[in-house]
Order: structure tokens, then C-alpha cells, then sequence
């Protein structure tokens, strides 16, 4: 069962899991993620092996001011995912947020460093993991980041629109972490499932490989589209937003390689990747 089919991670879901599966899919018009008497009652009546959540609130700003929602979405429901999980011994996959650290940190983040998240979403976030944890569910948890695409509301597509209209994007310089890819996210997912259901619980760090900031992914965007449109540096504090963010949002990835026994692409493969994929579309 995949949650939040028209999602950015849950569109490339239902392209990459396996043809063997048998998959329902929903949106927001079928299953209401504020319901959570209707999350339940749907997950029982579908009893699926496995539950994918790829279903959030992600608008990170907006949800300083809307913490109703974001609790309702980020928190309860992925809590009740669990319980009705753990109903009928299915396994709940969970996606998670690196804004559940502050960012401080001056090294890359495991899953042994401790959670500060800065702001409602990464706080909301939080509240999910642990409510999953809490439940008893077989469960993965996967933290990832920077997510993209060649669809839906992303840095990517932003970029790429203002790069249309602007003689200059000014960008922050000072924030790292991994851009990765849906795709990447999609893939990493079916390919641990293709290996059989994991019997056995964890949350896990996933990202694409490699760093860079938003500036320098913003010009790797540019560059692989063609566009001649410079990309200014600038410090974060040239651009404040309701929402901070973390500074650091590297991610040693090693427990989850080793677990797995797989890493996933560096991050200018999976651009490159997306943004053939958009060419071919608007070709």
C-alpha cells in the first residue's frame, strides 16, 4: 500500500516497485491524513504486507503558522499507520527529515546523534518517528533529504523557473547537505523490498552521496539545463525565512550501506538523471 501516490517520492513508487506487487495507491482524495478513524479503517480493509508512507507536510515555512496541520499529517497519522500495522502484522516504511537535527554539528550525522529539531516541521517529523517507534510496528524509518523531481514543488523546478525570468539567482552558500533525488529515494525502497520484507525494525540515514550547498546545487541545475544564468553566493542570514534550517545536513549513510548492502548514486547522477527526464518530457 502506498500513502500519498501523487507525491513527489510516491509517483516515482508506483513507476520502480516491482511489476509482481500488487499495489494499491491513494490520495489525498481517497484516504484524508486528518482522519485518522479513516486511516485505519482503510489500512485494515486493504491488509497489505507492506505500508509506504510517502505522504507528508512539507511546506517547511507555512508550518510555523499552520502547526494544526502539520502535526495532524507529520505526527498523528504515521502513528496510526503504525498501530493499524502492527493490527495486521504488516511493515510500515516511513520517510523522515534531516530537520530533525539542528544542524550544528560540525561533522556528518548518524543515526546516534541526538534530535534538536529547530522548527514545527522538523519537530512534527519527530513526533512521527517516535509515535511509529512507540507502537510496536515493524517499522523502517528512513531519514533522507533535499528531495526532488521533475514534478511537484521543489528547489529544482524553482530554480529552474525563476532561472527563466531573472537576470541572476542569488542563492545561500553556507547550508550543506546531499540533494537526492525521488527517483533515487523510489529506487533504494523497492530494491530493499524486491530482497524480501525486512523482518526486523530500524531507522536509517538514506541520501545520495556526496555534498554540496544549496548554491552549488542550484548552479549544477543551470549547468545541466544549458541556462547561462549566473548564480550568486550568499550567507543565510541574507535570507531569513520563517523556518530555519539546518546548517549541516550531511549524513554518514554507512548503517544504512551496510544493512542493505547497497548505497545509492552520488547526487549529480541523480540530477543528471532528472533533468534528462524533463527534457524528454518537454521535448
Amino acid at each position: 500500500m502506498v500513502i500519498g501516490k501523487n507525491g513527489q517520492v510516491g509517483g516515482e513508487l508506483l513507476k520502480v516497485l516491482p511489476s509482481s506487487f500488487d499495489i494499491t495507491a491513494t490520495d489525498r482524495s481517497t484516504l484524508d491524513l486528518a482522519n485518522p478513524a479513516e486511516i485505519a479503517s482503510v489500512i485494515r480493509a486493504v491488509k497489505p504486507d507492506v505500508i509506504i508512507n510517502a505522504a507528508a507536510y512539507t511546506a517547511v515555512d507555512k508550518a510555523e503558522s499552520d502547526q494544526a496541520a502539520a502535526q495532524a499529517v507529520n505526527a498523528v497519522a504515521p502513528g496510526v499507520m503504525a498501530d493499524a500495522a502492527k493490527s495486521i502484522g504488516a511493515l510500515l516504511v516511513h520517510y523522515s527529515t534531516d530537520y530533525v537535527y539542528d544542524g550544528r554539528k560540525e561533522s556528518p550525522y548518524t543515526e546516534d546523534d541526538a534530535p534538536a529539531p529547530l522548527g514545527v516541521y522538523g519537530r512534527t517529523k519527530l513526533d512521527g518517528e517516535r509515535a511509529i517507534q512507540a507502537s510496536g510496528c515493524r517499522h523502517l524509518i528512513l531519514r533522507t533529504e533535499w528531495v526532488y523531481g521533475p514534478y511537484g514543488a521543489n528547489f529544482l523546478l524553482t530554480m529552474l523557473r525563476l532561472a527563466a525570468s531573472r537576470p541572476e539567482l542569488r542563492v545561500v552558500d553556507d547550508q550543506f547537505g546531499a540533494p537526492t533525488s525521488a527517483r533515487a529515494i523510489a529506487e533504494a525502497t523497492a530494491r530493499i523490498l524486491a530482497g524480501g520484507i525486512p523482518q526486523n525494525s530500524g531507522l536509517y540515514l538514506m541520501t545520495a552521496a556526496g555534498q554540496t550547498t544549496w548554491c552549488g546545487f542550484a548552479r549544477a541545475i543551470l549547468a545541466g539545463s544549458g541556462s547561462k544564468v549566473p548564480v550568486i553566493a550568499i550567507p543565510t542570514k541574507d535570507y531569513p525565512t520563517p523556518a530555519a534550517r539546518p546548517r549541516n545536513s550531511v549524513f554518514d549513510n554507512s548503517r544504512f550501506d551496510k544493512r542493505f548492502g547497497f548505497r545509492l548514486p552520488a547526487w549529480e547522477e541523480g540530477l543528471r538523471q532528472c533533468l534528462k527526464t524533463l527534457s524528454e518530457t518537454n521535448s
